[in-house]
Order: C-alpha cells, then sequence, then structure tokens
C-alpha cells in the first residue's frame, strides 16, 4: 500500500487500528472529528469494531477494506469509523447490544451503521465482499444502506429511537428486598446441571467457551454439598479442555474457544483474560483433589504468559493471533512428516500416537492440532514398550518440537496493556505464587502492578490502556475492579501492606465515580466520561467476568481485612441491586453467585504471626494454602513490625503475637479468634474441622 493511502489511524497505538492505517478507507478513530464530519455533511457513520487477533476481522479487511472499490463506496457515503473492542469496551458493549437486538446475534468484525445522533440502524458482523454464505455482499449492501439513509429518513430516525430506548431499558436495574439464601445458588447449580455436556464437559453445544466462573460456583457448590457429581463437572470439564487442541500441548496455555463440542479444533489466539481466569480454577481443583495434572496445567499456563506475554517492564499483553503468515492455526498444528523429520523413529512415534499426528489430520490440509485421549501407559502398550521408557521419550521429544516450533513465523501480538485485563492476571500470578509455592509469580504480578501505578495513572484516576510509552483513555469499572481484586490478592500473597492500600485506594475511587446514588450499582463508565448513548450498567459475565461481580467480592474481602463498614454495605447492596436477575437468568450471574458465597458462608479468617521469609511462617501458610477454602482471608504480621500501625491498617492483627518465639496462627470468625497455635498439625485440624 503506498504511502499516499496512509489513513487518519497511523496516528493511533492500537495494534488493532495500525493494521487499518494504510488501508484505503479513510478511516477515523472515535471522537469528535469524526462525529462532528458526520453532523456537517449529515453522513451516516459506519462503525467497524473488532481487535488485533480476530481471525474474521482480518478476513474482512483483506476481502472488503483493503478493495479500492468496496473502499471508494464506503468513503463516499459515510464517515467510516474504527474501533478497537479492547480500548472502548464502552462502545462496544452498547453497539454490541443493538446488533444483538436487530440480528439475534453478535460477533466480531461487528459493522454497525449509524444516523449521526450515532442511533444504530442497521447492523451485522461479518460480510463478504459479494453475495455468499447467506449473506449480503458488502458492496451492495453500502449501496442499499446509503439510498436508504437518503430516501427514507424517517424510518431511519424511528428505528434508531426504538434500539436507544431498549439499550436504556437494559441499563434499568430493579432492586429487590428479597432474603440473600443459599436458594439462588442452589438455583444456578441446578441451572448449569441442565446444561452440562455429559461427554466432554462444558455447557451447551459447539462452539465451547471456557466455563471459569460456572466451575468456580460448582466447586463451591460441591464444598457446601459434599454432592460428587458436581465436583465431576469440574474435573470432566478441566481434563477435556487441557487434553484437547484448546489447550496449547507445547507452550502452554488455553486458546480462545472450541469450534466442535470436544475441545478439540479452537480458533487458535490466545487471550491474557481466558489464561488469567482459567488458572485460578486449575488451582482450586488442585486444591480440592491433589491431582498434580492440575498444578503443573496451572504452572505451564503462567510460564507460559512470563514467556510470552509479559512486557520487560513488568505488565501482561493482550492477545496472540489466531494467524501466522496469513493462516489461521499455522504456527500450531503439524504434519507427520515434519514430526520424523526432526526426532528418531521412536520418539517420533511415540509423539505422533500421544498427540494423535496423522496423515489425514484432524484440521485444515491435512494438518493435525496436538491433543491427548489416551494415557500414556496404552500407548506405551501398542507400541511394545515400557511406559518409563515411553515418558522420558514424550519429555525430551515435546522439548525438541517446541524448540523447532519456535523457529516458525510467530503469530501477531498485540503488546496493549490493559489495565482490567492486567489486574485479572495479577490476581491469577498472586493465586499461583500461594498454591504453587512459587515466588516468582508474586514477583511478576508485583512488577506488573508497580508498573500500572507508575505510568497508567493521571491526577488520581487509571488510565485504561497503555502502548509505546502512551497512556490513555479514561478507565472503566473493569479496570478498577479487577485492579483492586488484584491487589487484594497481592496482599494476601506477600503481606505487603502496600497493596491493601492501593485496593481500598482504588475501590474508593470506583465508589466516588461510578457508583449510582439512586438505584445503586457501579456504571460501566464514570462521571467524567464522554457522554455515549446510554450509561451502561450491568452484572452479567461476559467472556470476563462482570466488574460489578468482582467488585462486590473484593468490597467484602477488603470490608473482612480492614474492618471498613462502608466497604460490606456497599458489596450486600450489589446483591440487592442485581437479585432480581441474578434469580431470573441465574446462568449470567456466575461470578456473581461465587460472591454470594463468600458473603452467605461468613468468611473465615486466618492471621499469622510470624516473618514472612521464615520456615515456621511458610509451614503455617502451606497449611492454610494447599486447602480448598475460597471464603477466608489471610493477614500476616512480622513480630519486628509496628504493631499499633499494622493493627489499624488490618483489625484482624491487632493484639496478636507469637506463641513461644515461633510463628503462630489464629483462626477467626468475626474478629473472635480460636485459641493461638504454632503447631501445623493442629492448624490443620482446625482448618478441616
Amino acid at each position: 500500500m503506498s504511502e499516499q493511502s496512509t489513513n487518519r489511524l497511523s496516528r493511533e497505538t492500537s495494534p488493532y487500528l495500525l493494521q487499518h492505517a494504510h488501508n484505503p478507507v479513510d478511516w477515523y478513530p472515535w471522537g469528535d472529528e469524526a462525529i462532528e464530519r458526520s453532523r456537517d455533511e449529515d453522513k451516516p457513520i459506519l462503525l467497524s469494531i473488532g481487535y488485533s487477533a480476530c481471525h474474521w476481522c482480518h478476513v474482512m479487511e483483506r476481502e472488503s477494506f483493503e478493495n479500492d472499490e468496496i473502499a471508494a463506496v464506503m468513503n463516499e457515503h459515510f464517515v467510516n469509523i474504527k474501533v478497537d473492542r479492547e480500548e472502548r469496551p464502552d462502545l462496544d458493549d452498547i453497539y454490541m447490544h443493538a446488533v444483538q437486538m436487530m440480528t439475534g446475534q453478535g460477533g466480531w468484525p461487528m459493522t454497525v451503521f449509524l444516523s449521526p445522533d450515532l442511533r444504530p440502524f442497521f447492523g451485522g458482523t461479518y460480510f463478504p465482499p459479494d453475495d455468499r454464505y447467506g449473506r449480503p455482499g458488502f458492496k451492495r449492501l453500502l449501496q442499499t444502506l446509503a439510498e436508504a439513509y437518503r430516501d427514507r429518513k424517517d424510518q431511519i430516525r424511528q428505528s434508531g429511537e426504538q434500539i436507544m430506548q431498549n439499550l436504556q431499558q437494559m441499563s434499568r436495574v430493579h432492586p429487590s428486598s428479597d432474603l440473600l439464601t443459599d436458594d439462588l445458588i442452589r438455583n444456578a447449580v441446578r441451572e448449569l446441571e441442565g446444561r452440562f455436556e455429559e461427554r466432554y464437559g462444558g455447557f451447551g453445544n459447539a462452539p465451547k467457551f471456557p466455563p471459569s466462573g460456572s466451575l468456580s460456583l460448582l466447586l463451591r457448590a460441591w464444598r457446601k454439598t459434599g454432592r460428587e457429581t458436581l465436583l465431576q463437572m469440574v474435573e470432566k470439564t478441566l481434563q477435556h479442555m487441557a487434553r484437547g487442541g484448546m489447550y496449547d500441548q507445547l507452550g502452554g496455555g488455553f486458546h480462545r474457544y472450541s469450534t466442535d463440542d470436544q475441545w478439540l479444533i479452537p480458533h487458535f489466539e490466545k487471550m491474557l483474560y481466558d489464561n488469567a481466569l482459567l488458572t485460578p480454577v486449575y488451582l482450586e481443583a488442585y486444591q480440592v483433589t491433589g491431582n498434580e495434572f492440575y498444578a503443573d496445567v496451572a504452572r505451564e499456563t503462567l510460564d507460559y504468559i512470563l514467556r510470552e506475554m509479559q512486557d520487560p517492564r513488568g505488565p501482561f499483553y493482550s492477545t496472540q493471533d489466531a494467524d501466522s503468515e496469513g493462516v489461521e492455526g499455522k504456527f500450531f498444528v503439524w504434519r507427520p512428516e515434519e514430526i520424523r523429520k526432526h526426532l528418531d523413529e521412536d520418539a517420533a512415534r511415540v509423539f505422533c500416537r500421544y498427540f494423535n499426528v496423522t496423515d489425514a489430520g484432524n484440521f485444515e490440509h491435512g494438518t493435525s492440532a496436538l491433543h491427548v485421549n489416551r494415557s500414556l501407559e496404552e500407548i506405551a502398550r501398542e507400541l511394545g514398550m515400557e511406559p518409563e521408557f515411553a515418558g522420558g521419550l514424550l519429555v525430551s521429544a515435546k522439548k525438541e518440537m517446541f524448540r523447532i516450533r519456535e523457529s516458525r513465523v510467530k503469530p501477531g501480538l498485540d503488546d496493549k496493556i490493559l489495565t482490567s485485563w492486567n489486574g485479572l492476571m495479577i490476581s491469577a500470578m498472586a493465586k499461583g505464587s500461594q498454591v504453587l509455592d512459587d515466588p516468582a509469580y508474586a514477583e511478576a504480578a508485583r512488577r506488573a502492578s508497580d508498573f500500572i501505578l507508575s505510568e497508567m495513572c493521571r491526577d488520581g484516576l487509571l488510565l485504561a490502556t497503555h502502548r509505546e510509552g502512551r497512556s490513555r483513555l479514561n478507565a472503566y469499572l473493569d479496570d478498577y475492579a479487577f485492579l483492586s481484586a488484584g491487589f487484594t490478592d497481592l496482599y494476601e500473597t506477600t503481606f505487603d501492606t502496600r497493596w491493601l492500600g492501593e485496593a481500598k485506594r482504588w475501590m474508593n475511587v470506583l465508589i466516588e465515580y461510578f457508583w449510582d446514588e439512586e438505584e445503586g450499582g457501579f456504571y460501566f463508565t464514570g462521571k467524567n466520561h464522554e457522554q455515549l448513548l446510554t450509561r451502561a450498567r450491568s452484572g452479567l459475565d461476559g467472556a470476563i467476568p462482570s466488574g460489578n461481580a468482582v467488585a462486590a467480592e473484593t468490597l467484602l474481602r477488603l470490608a473482612v481485612l480492614t474492618g471498613e463498614a462502608e466497604f460490606r454495605a456497599k458489596g450486600i447492596e450489589l446483591f440487592r441491586v442485581f437479585r432480581t436477575m441474578m434469580d431470573k437468568v441465574p446462568a449470567g450471574f456466575s461470578r456473581f453467585f461465587v460472591a454470594l458465597d463468600f458473603y452467605l458462608d461468613t468468611p473465615q479468617e486466618v492471621a499469622i504471626v510470624g516473618a514472612s521469609d521464615a520456615e515456621d511462617t511458610r509451614v503455617l501458610l502451606r497449611a492454610v494454602r494447599r486447602r480448598f477454602r475460597p471464603n477466608q482471608v489471610v493477614a500476616l504480621m512480622d513480630p519486628d513490625a509496628d504493631v499499633e500501625a499494622i493493627g489499624q491498617e488490618v483489625p484482624l492483627l491487632a493484639g496478636k503475637s507469637r506463641l513461644n518465639g515461633r510463628a503462630t496462627a489464629y483462626l477467626c470468625e468475626n474478629y473472635a479468634c480460636q485459641a493461638p497455635t504454632d503447631n501445623p498439625e493442629e492448624l490443620s485440624k482446625l482448618l478441616d474441622a
């Protein structure tokens, strides 16, 4: 593409927008310049929303946005705006709901046509350049809509008005004063049981997305009820996901979702948030079962993030693309001849048989996505090998094929830093450090946290995104909620009260700028945000958990740790605000039910006095952390610390001291503690009681 065709997107920081900077389309970023031009010239807006790792976004760009003829029609009849959904989840949320109202479905790329007052009147997802797949060709669609806007403005205005009213209604809440009881959770669990897919796990049919929140809820329901079928649902899902092509069998980490019901063939992009949300579930399954398989998956996933998704300065990148060299999945799939080329005969036989690399293949063009559907013992028996010998061959073969894969052209990397997704990964790293007893993960969480605090704050507020030295865009509900949760987890990992202070600080900002004083609940955007078509507010989980739900749990945790009554009151009020919807559509509120379980369980408090790096302290911490006890908070005080000052910051620690000069644990509830103990076995008995 010639330099003359560079458009306004060349000044942006988003890798997705920069991918389109040399299209012949006269693209604008979202902003006043484009909106004012639309109003001045009375031209409709063509709003295109996607993200850098989106395969069909790349397809539509190649077919339509790089097509001079189609671009000419776009430029003549529309003001064209391109948006990165990861930078502007506020816009994505509003217009995705509009598209779903109009078409019954949504997805990316999202294509929405707006009148100059920003009201949508037509929308869809991917459109081919010519009529195919039962979809209208994009060029014909553009011409039809341009004529409709010119000749039937009244109809378009009425349609936009109706959609806007529906969008505003979606943001209304109906607070309830009904009791908050376990019946709400039981109802949600019954709904999950009804949708569970018995053969391969997960919920519903293909495509299957990783159901992190639902699995966390089921684990808590199992803990409460002891019903083994609930644990079996979790294990079946976790096992099939981690053994399927959904999981990167060589490099660790999960792809976005499975295109089939077996978790076999994924869309190959890897998202920071999926891996941040799945890791804690595998850690919890490890705590419940003691099965090292779950610990290995969590460890490999975190190691993948540190290897490929962490910026040298500490924060975490957003996504890795599905495509490399313009072909989806090319980086990840194999043919048998490639394996035989690099491994000796026995190692190649074990590798191909174990990971199901066949001549026919299971993906496109005879290639195979690696997956595991039989045990190593079975494979060894079929090949006439001792299991130990086959296992040794497999370990070395995996290392060698990973090394070979590293020489391939890698998928594109979206290296922008999002505060919200970093908050999720800070939590995952902190929890990984706790359960796997690995300080490297805590250090990674600390470095990411330090970066956000030093580079992504302005005038006492958070910013949403950073790339190439530029931090920008007002932070959203998710940024504040997820980061506060991450700092709370980091405190319970390192026991540095700085992180508890930061969690409180940003939660207070969230309350000040996002809380609705009339009906309650947090809006998605702050009171200082630009005025959009509507101010969204929701408790529903999407690809990432509801910011309101994460805020509710974090407020309750902070209330226990700090004794601040306002935090507890706000957390409880969030349940009241969304209770009606939680009862009506439980499938969409898994994270809220996890938070409700914390509230109803009367969280236990564990206070430890001891030097954090001393072995007697570490032994007590291991006793606490190896158990699945999701509804607890843990605080620790060094015996040489300023006891009075620490007690003011963390009331749970006030007045605590060691027994016999040894690290000592107190198990408490509502700040009333049982007799302290310095004996790990005795602590274990208290924890299991």
